[in-house]
C-alpha cells in the first residue's frame, strides 16, 4: 500500500450544501487541514470563474496541498443547471459549466471532476428514459472535452431519496459501459452506498479500477465512527482493488468542524494502519 492519502471537502461561505466541514477556501482552512494531518483538499465550487486562480495556486503551493477533486453540485443546487432540464439552453449551460471545471482542473493538477446532482434530480418513472437520454448526451459532450484536456470525470451514484438517476454501482457501471469512454469512472461515497448497496465491499470489488475517487461519511453523514458503517472491510476492499487515490471526507460539521475533521483523520488513519499491518 502507498502512503495514507486523505483530503477533506472545502467550499466557500455562500454554499447551501450542508455536509461540508470547511466552509472557507482560504489559507487558514488549508493550515487547519495540514495541522490535523490531511495531505490534500477537495474543492466544491459553484463557478470556477469565482476563484482567483493565481492566488489559489500560490496558496496550494504554500501549504503543499494538492486538489484531489472538484465538486460541481452547487451548479445544480444554486444555479439550477442540470443535464436533464427540458430547456436545451439550460442543458448547454450545464455542459459549459462542467467544461469550466475541466479547464480549472487542468490548471491545478488535473484533479477528477465530479458529476453529482448536476446530472439532474428526477423521481417520475415515466420520465426517466427521456431524462437518461438527455443526461447521456450531455455526459458525452463533457467527456469528449475532458479527454482532450486529459481530465477524468467521476459519476457519483446518489441514493434514491435525492434522485432516480444512477443510484448504485451497478447502474453506474452500466452507464459507463454504454458511453464507452475511458475517462469516465465512478466516485463512490459510503453514505450513499450504505443506503443503496446490499454489500458495500462487493460493490467496491465490482467497480474495481473504475473507482476514480472515494468519499467517506458514516451512516448518519457524520464523521466515520459516529454511525454504524464498518469501515475496516470497506477500506480493505478499496485498497485491494489497487486504489491509490485519496480518501475524502464529505460530511456534516458536527459536533463542530474541528472535531469532525480530527475524528475523520484519526479514524481513517487507524484503519489504514491496521490494514497495512495485516
Amino acid at each position: 500500500m502507498n502512503k495514507f492519502n486523505i483530503s477533506m471537502v472545502c467550499t466557500d461561505s455562500t454554499a447551501r450544501f450542508g455536509p461540508i466541514v470547511f466552509r472557507e477556501i482560504s489559507a487558514e482552512s488549508l493550515a487547519r487541514m495540514k495541522a490535523i494531518g490531511f495531505n490534500g483538499v477537495e474543492i466544491n465550487i459553484k463557478d470556477p470563474s469565482d476563484i482567483n486562480l493565481k492566488a489559489f495556486i500560490e496558496m496550494l503551493e504554500q501549504w503543499d496541498m494538492p486538489v484531489t477533486a472538484l465538486g460541481t453540485g452547487r451548479a445544480f443546487g444554486e444555479d439550477g443547471l442540470s443535464f436533464i432540464d427540458p430547456d436545451p439552453k439550460i442543458r448547454q449551460k450545464a455542459v459549459d459549466r462542467i467544461k469550466q471545471h475541466v479547464d480549472f482542473s487542468g490548471r491545478v493538477g488535473r484533479p477528477v471532476v465530479i458529476i453529482g446532482l448536476i446530472r439532474g434530480k428526477i423521481f417520475d418513472p415515466v420520465s426517466i428514459p427521456r431524462a437518461t437520454a438527455r443526461m447521456e448526451e450531455c455526459l458525452v459532450k463533457c467527456a469528449e472535452y475532458a479527454r482532450e484536456a486529459n481530465v477524468k470525470l467521476a459519476i457519483e451514484p446518489i441514493n434514491r431519496y435525492e434522485t432516480a438517476l444512477i443510484n448504485d454501482v451497478k447502474q453506474g457501471l452500466e452507464l459507463i459501459d454504454r458511453l464507452g469512454m475511458d475517462n469516465i469512472g465512478l466516485l463512490l461515497d459510503t453514505f450513499h452506498m450504505n443506503i443503496e448497496e446490499p454489500v458495500i465491499e462487493e460493490s467496491i470489488r465490482k467497480a474495481g479500477k473504475r473507482i476514480f475517487h472515494f468519499h467517506v461519511a458514516d451512516s448518519n453523514r457524520r464523521a466515520p465512527g459516529y454511525g454504524h458503517i464498518d469501515f475496516l472491510p470497506v477500506l480493505r476492499e478499496l485498497y485491494a482493488t489497487g486504489y491509490e487515490g485519496f480518501i475524502s471526507g464529505e460530511l456534516l460539521p458536527v459536533p463542530d468542524p474541528e472535531t469532525a475533521a480530527r475524528k475523520t483523520y484519526d479514524f481513517m488513519k487507524d484503519i489504514f494502519t491496521a490494514i497495512s499491518n495485516e
